[in-house]
C-alpha cells in the first residue's frame, strides 16, 4: 500500500476519533451537571461552573496538539469541532425556548476558531524547527 493511499485511508479514522474523543470529554466534564443555581435574588446561573468548562478546554488541547503535530490539522480541526457541537445539541435539544440552537451554533463557531489557531500556530512551530 502506497503512503499516500495509507495516509488518505487514515484521514477519515483521525477524523471519527477525534469527535469521538471530544465528544467524551464533554460528557465528562458537562453533561453530568443539568441544574442550574438559583441565588437568594432569583437570578440563576449555569448549569456549568467555569472550572468545568477550563477543565474540558484543557484536556481537549491534548488530542488536538498531538493530531496537530503529527500533521493532521483539518481532521483534528473538523472531528473536534464536530464532537463538540453534536454533544452540544445532544445536551441542550431539549430547552423548550428553542434558543439552544444559538449556543449550538456558537459552540460549532468558536471550536472551529480555538481548534484552528491551535493547529496552525502548531503546523507553522513545527514547520519553522530546523531540519
Amino acid at each position: 500500500m502506497s503512503p499516500h493511499l495509507k495516509k488518505s485511508a487514515a484521514r477519515p479514522l483521525s477524523f471519527l476519533l477525534q469527535a469521538v474523543v471530544s465528544a467524551a470529554l464533554w460528557a465528562a466534564w458537562l453533561g453530568w451537571d443539568q441544574h442550574r443555581d438559583v441565588h437568594p435574588d432569583g437570578s440563576t446561573t449555569g448549569p456549568y461552573q467555569p472550572w468545568q468548562v477550563i477543565g474540558l478546554v484543557l484536556t481537549l488541547l491534548v488530542p488536538v496538539c498531538w493530531g496537530a503535530l503529527r500533521g493532521d490539522a483539518r481532521s483534528v480541526v473538523v472531528g473536534t469541532s464536530a464532537g463538540l457541537t453534536i454533544a452540544a445539541f445532544y445536551d441542550w435539544s431539549d430547552d423548550a425556548t428553542g434558543l439552544f440552537g444559538v449556543g449550538v451554533t456558537l459552540v460549532l463557531l468558536g471550536s472551529l476558531a480555538a481548534t484552528g489557531t491551535v493547529a496552525a500556530a502548531l503546523r507553522h512551530k513545527k514547520e519553522s524547527r530546523p531540519a
